[in-house]
């Protein structure tokens, strides 16, 4: 057990001492981390829990941009990093099959990943999720989209959605964090890991220390029985060099590069009423790379995130009650290197910082018909625009001066073959933001238990390199719980 009381100041860092004593350490408050502590706590395991998590709690996590118009470069982001992590900020979807979100069926099995969805999304209705679900029904509407889809040489994969809302997961984060104080989880905010604590292949806690506090200064060294490792998207970077100077067994995985499209709500009508989420995937000549669109927010906000050392990156939010007159969804295209390059994130970041050099820090925006006539967009030529950008603070200007030729190329066939499903979805005033950037962990090798060849450490989720996206992390970290709660 803690030697003190850890609870962090909801705007600071706590006085840590030099060292602490815990039962199972959790870094990272994701939905993989979050549901990890729950899959302990719903079994009745008795040991103690701390979570160490970079952000602040859920209800204080509000983005100054809604007030400012602005990004202010908060550090870190209050988008991507708190309590629930970048899901809390997102649109809030929860996929119901396992054919969406990542490899895990590959892992543990397609039956166990499925008959853990429905699990997990029981819990989220205990906290409040909306007992809707979208894109159920409609056969026949579907059947013809799949129709358009196939003669475009694309494949539509249909899949049940509950969507939370942006502003309802927030309430059903907070309901959860709120369950996990009163079962005596220590919740460590302000506070990040700078080193695993690894020897003889075995991992024995890890090293961490308030965000405002200089390099080696103000540490805690955090003993722990299990380390699980759950730091999302945000934390690949740091956990692919932990895997490296640890001897973590692992090997290069996949990074998505692409754009943010916005375009009316008009065109994206019959879509959204029948299947509220398309998702269509492609293969375009002449590389044949993967391309397929994802996170799409009927009515939604196109947004920025902020990762560590001043990366913007586009994203998109849907609400429950606000609306706009947009719909907006990212293009993909997936990248899997082979030897000897093995730094797909680095690769990933290089295309972002050449894209925030080109709008002077901020997210850029061009329209489609600028992208086939070889010119940049002008903002006068936004306002004449059926499509009202909004993300009002991005800067109109050529994306196709930083985005990889063959990612650029793949990109505009592929939304010419969703032309063919979706008219208009590729119209000359259609919008693309970008850098849309997917960071995925090199994935880590680990068994059908989750541990890895290091004894007593776990990774789990989007840092894991076997999930993607909110339902995949949350079922991926109940089942870790209710793994450590059997031993």
């Amino acid at each position: 057990m803690p030697d003190t009381p850890l609870r962090a100041a909801p705007e600071a860092a706590p006085e840590l001492p030099g060292t602490l004593r815990t039962d199972i350490l959790i870094i990272g408050a994701g939905p993989a981390g979050i549901f990890c502590a729950l899959g302990l706590i719903e079994r009745g395991d008795a040991r103690h829990i701390t979570m160490v998590e970079k952000g602040l709690p859920i209800e204080r996590r509000s983005c100054p941009k809604e007030r400012t118009s602005q990004c202010v470069h908060c550090e870190p982001c209050r988008i991507t990093t708190g309590f629930s992590g970048a899901g809390a900020f997102s649109d809030g979807k929860l996929s119901l099959s396992h054919e969406v979100g990542g490899d895990l069926p590959e892992l543990i099995g397609a039956d166990r990943v499925q008959g853990t969805i429905s699990r997990v999304d029981q819990m989220y209705l205990s906290y409040g999720a909306d007992p809707r679900v979208e894109g159920v029904g409609n056969t026949q509407e579907v059947a013809e989209i799949r129709r358009r889809a196939i003669k475009a040489g694309l494949k539509l994969v249909d899949c049940p959605i509950r969507h939370l809302g942006t502003e309802r997961a927030q309430e059903i984060y907070a309901r959860i964090e709120h369950r996990l104080e009163e079962a005596g989880v220590t919740l460590l905010f302000g506070n990040e890991c700078s080193e695993v604590l690894v020897g003889d292949g075995c991992c024995t806690g890890a090293i961490i220390h308030p965000i405002n506090a200089a390099p080696g200064e103000r540490t805690c060294r955090v003993t722990a029985a299990e380390t699980i490792v759950a730091t999302g998207r945000r934390g690949a970077d740091w956990f692919d060099r932990m895997c490296l100077e640890h001897g973590i067994g692992h090997h290069a995985g996949p990074c998505d590069i692409g754009v943010r499209v916005e375009v009316r709500n008009e065109v994206m009508e019959d879509v959204n009423n029948v299947l509220y989420e398309s998702k269509l995937v492609g293969y375009p000549d002449p590389f044949r790379n993967k391309v397929r669109t994802f996170c799409q927010n009927p009515g939604g906000f196109v947004s920025q995130e902020n990762y560590d050392g001043g990366l913007a990156v586009v994203n998109g939010h849907s609400y429950k009650e606000r609306k706009s007159d947009n719909t907006n969804l990212a293009v993909l295209v997936s990248f899997n290197f082979r030897e000897p390059f093995h730094e797909p994130i680095a690769y990933a970041q290089h295309v972002g910082r050449l894209c925030n050099m080109l709008g002077a820090g901020h997210i850029l925006v061009q329209r489609f018909g600028d992208i086939l006539d070889g010119k940049r967009t002008w903002p006068a030529e936004l306002c004449r625009s059926n499509v009202v950008p909004t993300l009002p603070d991005s800067e109109a200007g050529d994306i196709t001066s930083a985005m990889p030729h063959r990612a650029m190329i793949e990109i505009v066939e592929f939304m010419r073959a969703v032309d063919q499903v979706v008219p208009g979805f590729a119209a000359d005033e259609t919008l693309l933001y970008a850098p849309e950037l997917k960071f995925y962990s090199n994935r880590v090798g680990m068994d059908g238990h989750f541990d890895t060849n290091v004894a007593h450490l776990h990774c789990l989720g989007d840092s894991s390199g076997w999930t993607r996206g909110l339902m995949m992390s949350s079922v991926m970290g109940l089942l870790m719980g209710e793994e450590l709660a059997a031993r």
